[in-house]
């Protein structure tokens, strides 16, 4: 017959898979551990503190996840993750090892964690994502359009329109996201990649008019286009010339389009001197 000790250990266990790994106090003790066993089993290794009141269990390698969960139970219950945390989470941008955001109703403060503290949060606001409390596509748009600058904002909203979770009617409710969304209006050029964004920032940058982007000329699909000007830009890149085949179909593509008389500026990167190249180009044509 299994001891008291052992049925415990076993529930913590089960509870750690499913909770990446880490637990609050407060759920330990639910679990079957007096405070007690909490000091015990932390001495003994098979508690390892991350925040105060916040362990990782077994392993004190944690996870991304386990790391963001554990933020989010450090914070007391009614947080959730958020921000750039959370944008991260729901695919709208890479890590960058950045500080953990939480938001949270309760006054909280962690190391390496950035605490929101709002007055209240919408239940409709959150869910469960991956077993970790965080805040809507909708939310983290609104809350990243307050703390970021809009081109950034734009790139989020084009990465969640990308991989399927634009939910257009619920973001125009939030005021924050205006400017951004006027960037991605249905008669804004469509963008696919960051590269492609990266071009549409640095022409405005440059003083350029914003050219038609992913458009069929002389039945080739050119990255982007001045119609009127008959330039085209193909953004160059070892990535999409791995193969002899794509190399020399980007030949013929060139050919093609400057017998037809289109300018075919063909950029690695967008610097002093490509400016310099589609400048003087727009301005001959």
């Amino acid at each position: 017959m299994r001891t008291k000790s052992a049925a415990r250990g076993e529930a913590v266990s089960q509870f750690a898979e499913k909770q990446h790994g880490v637990a609050a106090t407060r759920e330990l003790l639910q679990l079957g551990l007096s405070r007690s066993a909490v000091k015990r089993w932390t001495a003994d290794g098979r508690l390892h503190r991350v925040h105060r009141g916040v362990y990782a269990i077994g392993r004190s390698d944690l996870t991304i996840r386990g790391k963001w969960l554990a933020a989010v139970k450090a914070c007391g219950p009614g947080g959730v993750l958020s921000h750039l945390s959370a944008a991260v989470l729901w695919g709208l941008r890479a890590y960058a090892g950045s500080f953990i955001d939480v938001t949270t109703p309760r006054r909280s403060r962690r190391r390496g964690v950035r605490v929101h503290q709002v007055a209240w949060i919408d239940p409709d606001d959150c869910l469960l994502l991956d077993r970790i409390p965080v805040t809507t596509v909708a939310r983290t748009l609104a809350d990243c359009a307050e703390t970021m600058p809009t081109r950034a904002v734009v790139r989020l909203l084009e990465q969640a329109e990308r991989i399927g979770v634009f939910d257009l009617p619920a973001l125009r409710e939030r005021p924050a996201l205006a400017a951004a969304l006027a960037q991605v209006a249905p008669d804004a050029p469509r963008v696919n990649s960051d590269w492609e964004r990266d071009l549409l920032d640095w022409c405005e940058d440059i003083g350029v008019p914003r050219p038609q982007l992913n458009v069929i000329v002389e039945g080739f699909e050119v990255d982007a286009l001045w119609p009127a000007q008959r330039v085209v830009v193909e953004l160059d890149s070892w990535l999409y010339h791995r193969s002899h085949r794509s190399f020399v179909d980007d030949r013929r593509k060139a050919a093609t389009l400057q017998l037809a008389g289109y300018l075919v500026l063909p950029f690695t990167a967008l610097d002093d001197e490509a400016a310099a190249m589609l400048t003087a180009a727009i301005a001959a044509r």
